[in-house]
């Protein structure tokens, strides 16, 4: 295959992932179909899954670690961190109501969400420093949804799919990082009042601000800084817990607060 030829299987391979998100259906897994995709051409068809959104005047408004803990790896079958992009057609607030019928397979999951007061680029960031240049900390419900049918996905699939991107949910309290140690903040998730998941901040990469400074060094490779005041959701301090019709779910995340969402 020329070049040119592999360029448009990439294009085509991100505009069925962008109608498979507009469309609310799951589509087969890229890597069961012979092309032996590489993590950079993962990163590639992502770009163009997004494109048409954002020419549609969506912004791009953070960023997503995914694939951060242990439990998370070997529910999907994935053994390092991944990045993916936060739009604002995916963001809501803690009480809010979400549309269940805008998602295909969703799984929720406790995340701390990082906001910079100055931009990071790598390479040479470190967790102390991602800790010195963030304003605050808040607590996010992260509803990780795969386009890829029954989550058959490897790292390629989850990367091209925008790192499984649903939607966010943010809480509304912001707290001080560098008055706390997240490394050892319990995180308790609860569905219709029932915990479903518990975990700590050191499930993401051994403390979320590890998780930050990846992202900020990966992304400097790529020529791409994170961006003060955006959102950074740092990675899942527990397991994946499916989330259905008429669920509310509750996220308290030790000395950093709570987030609720209802799904109808």
């Amino acid at each position: 295959m020329s070049i040119s030829e592999r360029d448009r299987l990439l294009s085509a391979l991100g505009a069925e992932l962008h109608s498979a998100y507009s469309e609310h259906k799951a589509i087969e897994p890229l890597t069961t179909r012979g092309y032996n995709l590489s993590l950079d051409e993962a990163y590639r068809i992502q770009r163009h899954m997004l494109t048409p959104r954002i020419s549609a005047g969506v912004n791009v408004v953070g960023k997503k670690i995914g694939a951060t803990s242990e439990p998370v790896q070997k529910a999907v079958g994935i053994d390092q961190p991944d990045f993916g992009c936060l739009l604002a057609d995916c963001a809501f607030q803690s009480g809010d109501i979400i549309p269940f019928d805008r998602l295909i397979q969703p799984k929720a999951e406790g995340e701390i969400a990082f906001f910079l007061a100055e931009d990071l680029r790598g390479p040479g960031i470190t967790s102390a420093v991602v800790i010195e240049a963030t304003q605050y900390v808040s607590p996010c419900l992260e509803i990780v949804d795969s386009r890829i049918r029954d989550w058959q996905i490897n790292i390629v699939d989850t990367i091209a799919d925008n790192a499984s991107c649903g939607v966010f949910i943010m809480g509304k309290s912001k707290v001080d990082p560098s008055r706390l140690n997240l490394a050892s903040r319990k995180m308790v998730m609860e569905i219709n009042q029932k915990i479903v998941a518990t975990g700590t901040g050191a499930a993401s990469l051994g403390h979320p601000a590890n998780a930050v400074a990846w992202l900020a060094n990966r992304l400097g490779e790529l020529g791409e800084t994170l961006t003060a005041g955006q959102p950074i959701l740092s990675g899942s301090l527990g397991v994946l817990v499916d989330v259905n019709a008429g669920d509310e779910v509750r996220l308290v995340i030790e000395d950093i607060g709570e987030c609720t969402a209802q799904f109808s």
